[in-house]
Formats: C-alpha cells, structure tokens, sequence
C-alpha cells in the first residue's frame, strides 16, 4: 500500500534525475558529432613527417587516418587533446601504459609496447602541428 501512494513521489524523481542526467552527459561529454571535421597539413615540419608515418603505422587503426578519430577510438584533434589538458607527457603515459576510459565511450587504450618513446615523440610533433592547424591551442586546464 506504502508503494502506491508514493508511486508518484517516485516517478517525479526518476524524471528529473534522467534529465539531470542527460544534460550533465550533454554538458561535459565531448561532443562525438564534431570530432571527424578536420584540417590536413599540407606542410610539415620533417619531426611531423616522420611522426605522420609512424602515426599512419600505430595509432591510425583507432584515431583516425589523420587523427579524427574512427568507430574505434576518440580523435587527437579535438580540443580536449590542447596540451594545457593533455600536455606531452601525457601521450608517453597512454602508449607506455595504456589508459583507462575517461573522456570517450571507446573503452580502455591498450598499451603500445611496439612503439618507442623517440617515435612517440615523432608522433606528438605530428599530432601537435596537426592541432594547431586546426586551431587547437595551449588552454590552462581548469578543474
């Protein structure tokens, strides 16, 4: 009986909790829509160059021919990627150790053991020069 005089108490709530819900996943999810629109190099520097083919080689399969993400994994050239979020280090970290899901649904980046850290910072100069030219910048992380 307690139930079914409460029924409405509970359904008020369940309502504004999914709306909650849904705008805070609206507010602070990455925006998937916009993540495949992008510029290419046209020119780069050699670091970019060499970073390009090892990039085509590793990380491709799941970012994207050119960073902007696939069905697989997030794009780089996103504005959540600025290095004042993810700075440099924080690449060296995901292909050394891999990354647990956070910002995208993609699941966990497995490891990249076959990638070494002098390629891996060919592949941040790639990926850097990439952002700039699509107008991603240094901006203070803010928690």
């Amino acid at each position: 009986m307690r139930l079914k005089e409460n029924l409405p108490k509970y359904f008020v709530i369940g309502f504004f909790g999914l709306g909650l819900a849904a705008l805070v996943s609206k507010n602070f999810m990455p925006d998937s829509e916009t993540s495949y629109a992008m510029a290419n190099l046209t020119e780069m520097s050699d670091e970019a160059r060499a970073g390009q083919a090892l990039f085509g080689a590793n990380c491709a399969s799941c970012h994207g021919d050119s960073g902007g993400g696939s069905e697989k994994g997030p794009p780089l050239i996103h504005d959540i990627y600025n290095p004042g979020h993810h700075p440099d280090e924080a690449f060296y970290r995901a292909v050394a150790n891999g990354v647990p899901q956070h910002h995208w649904p993609f699941g966990n980046m497995p490891k990249q053991s076959q990638v070494t850290p002098d390629e891996v910072a060919k592949i941040i100069g790639y990926v850097r020069e990439l952002q700039l030219a699509n107008g991603i910048t240094y901006k203070p992380h803010k928690m």
